[in-house]
């Protein structure tokens, strides 16, 4: 499959509206210009202390943040022992025990307009943590994943966003595989519990 240009970032009308939908459907959303202020608001966002699994995300690698946690002990970082464990049976069983994390940090792979927010996976791992598990959810993006509707976000998701995990399944020696689980946040219920961090940056994707 061809790669579908999907890396313009969205213009200041199309962010606006965003935020507000996001914010309306109970997702506190909050824009800055830079992966170095994304950095430094999420080291506010998560407090010292706090238990904490990272998501394999582009966008986190891009910004440090994934580095910057790694057996770091200001944080109870749930991400050390799964990278420990060789064991797949083991493995699996930390990443289950992860979904109940105090904050789960990670990406998303599209965003609509309208507010909808789109996250897809091979194996689901990080699903269960934001959809329910996780005390606190934060979601970190680059505007060039938003979209106009939710049917374009869809779109960006089966299409330019399944190419490039190929790729980077591809670049590890792996061998590319399907979407295994794609999940919609419509909205969410408990308030403070999911906030989105969108970057005036094209990182990830």
């Amino acid at each position: 499959m061809a790669i579908v240009e999907s890396r313009r970032l969205a213009d200041g009308p199309a962010i606006q509206r965003t935020v507000e939908a996001l914010t309306a459907r109970g997702m506190e959303a909050v824009l800055v210009p830079s992966g170095q202020a994304a950095m430094e608001k999420l080291l506010e966002m998560v407090p010292e202390g706090a238990e904490i699994f990272d998501s394999t995300s582009e966008t986190l690698d891009s910004i440090g943040f994934s580095e910057y946690v790694k057996s770091n002990p200001r944080y109870h970082n749930l991400r050390d022992a799964v990278d420990l464990e060789s064991d797949p049976a083991k493995r699996r069983e930390l990443h289950r025990m992860a979904t109940v994390a105090e904050y789960i940090i990670g990406s998303v792979q599209a965003i609509a307009e309208t507010g909808e927010v789109l996250v897809a996976s091979g194996s689901g791992s990080q699903i269960g943590a934001y959809a329910y598990g996780a005390k606190y959810v934060i979601l970190v993006a680059g505007t060039q994943k938003i979209c106009p509707t939710l049917t374009d976000a869809l779109a960006r998701v089966r299409g330019y966003t399944l190419d490039k995990h190929d790729q980077w399944l591809q670049q590890q020696g792996r061998k590319p595989g399907p979407i295994g689980k794609l999940a919609l946040l419509e909205r969410e219920p408990v308030a403070g519990r999911i906030r989105v961090i969108l970057i005036n940056q094209d990182l990830g994707w």
